[in-house]
C-alpha cells in the first residue's frame, strides 16, 4: 500500500465534504489534470482509505423525531455471546451505530425511531428479546448540535 502523500489527503477532504465532486471539479481544485485526479480516487477506493460513499439525511424531515443512546450490558462475556450479540444487533433497522465499548456497559447504540411509543415498542420487543441482555440504559437526545462523518485528515 502506498503511503498517502498531500494530495491524497485533499482528495481526502474534498470528497468528505462534497462526494458529488466529479474527478474534473477535484482535478481544478488541486491544479492538476483529470486522469491523475482519477487514478489517485480509484487506488483510494481499492485500498480502503474510502470505504462507501453515502448521503446524509435530516432524519426530522422524515419524522424521526426520537434519537438516543442505549448503554447495554451483557450477562456472559463469552466471545460467542458478543459475536451472537453483534449479529443480532446489526438487524436491528433503529440501530444506527453500535460500538463495542470500555467501562462499566459493553455496548453503546445509537438508536433512531419516530416516537417515545416507537422507542418502547424497540426495547420491549427487539432489544429487551435479545439473549444475554442483562441491564440497558437509556439517555435521550434533546439537540442535536453537531452530525458529522467527517474525519479531519
Amino acid at each position: 500500500m502506498k503511503p498517502l502523500d498531500p494530495t491524497d489527503l485533499r482528495i481526502l477532504n474534498l470528497l468528505q465534504e462534497d462526494a458529488h465532486l466529479t474527478n474534473k471539479e477535484i482535478a481544478a481544485q488541486l491544479g492538476l489534470t483529470t486522469t491523475p485526479v482519477f487514478e489517485r480516487v480509484k487506488r483510494l477506493e481499492e485500498e480502503g482509505y474510502i470505504s462507501k460513499y453515502v448521503a446524509l439525511v435530516d432524519r426530522a424531515k422524515l419524522d424521526y423525531a426520537l434519537a438516543a443512546f442505549c448503554n447495554v450490558q451483557l450477562k456472559e462475556h463469552a466471545r460467542s455471546y458478543l459475536k451472537q450479540f453483534e449479529d443480532e444487533v446489526r438487524s436491528l433497522r433503529e440501530v444506527i451505530e453500535c460500538y463495542h465499548i470500555a467501562g462499566m456497559f459493553d455496548y453503546l447504540l445509537k438508536v433512531v425511531v419516530k416516537d417515545m411509543n416507537a422507542y418502547q415498542d424497540f426495547i420491549v420487543n427487539k432489544l429487551a428479546a435479545l439473549n444475554n441482555i442483562g441491564n440497558v440504559q437509556s439517555s435521550f437526545v434533546m439537540t442535536e448540535v453537531k452530525y458529522s462523518t467527517r474525519l479531519w485528515v
